[in-house]
């Protein structure tokens, strides 16, 4: 046996260790559209927030609307950290943290605090995401009936 008979032997076992670190990088099916229903999740909560925001000012006024617009940017920042959370489920972790409800308390603190800010345009910014869900809920229930 020659140096290269045993290079050509050793080439199947590199190449598998390759594509078994390749696989663990490259996301499955299922978790390609977890990602694709986060990035749709956080595009209609930052569409919703900046419509929601312009709405407030024109109607409200810009303190009231940048009160919202803090809750609305709480509201993706706790929305990312849900998908985080979401994604280590089942590799990392056995259940999801409760740590992101820290942020809201954290924020619910803040605005009872500071005489400048108000609860209830942060929370109501806050719960833009919710509304998100819902418009997604109703969007694909319509579509699928069909």
């Amino acid at each position: 046996m020659s140096l290269s008979d045993n290079t050509i032997e050793s080439a199947p076992s590199t190449i598998e260790n390759a594509q078994a670190g390749f696989e663990d990088a490259e996301p499955d099916g299922s978790m390609q559209d977890f990602y694709k229903l986060y990035q749709e999740l956080l595009v209609i909560t930052l569409a919703l927030t900046g419509i929601i925001f312009v709405s407030v000012w024109i109607f409200y006024s810009l303190n009231i609307a940048l009160n919202y617009l803090i809750g609305g940017c709480a509201g993706l920042v706790y929305l990312r950290m849900l998908a985080k959370d979401v994604e280590r489920l089942g590799r990392e972790k056995q259940k999801l943290s409760k740590t992101r409800l820290a942020l809201l308390v954290l924020l619910i603190l803040l605005a009872g605090k500071w005489n400048q800010l108000e609860v209830l345009p942060i929370f109501l910014g806050f719960l833009t995401y919710k509304a998100t869900l819902i418009i997604y809920v109703i969007r694909t229930t319509a579509f699928s009936s069909n």
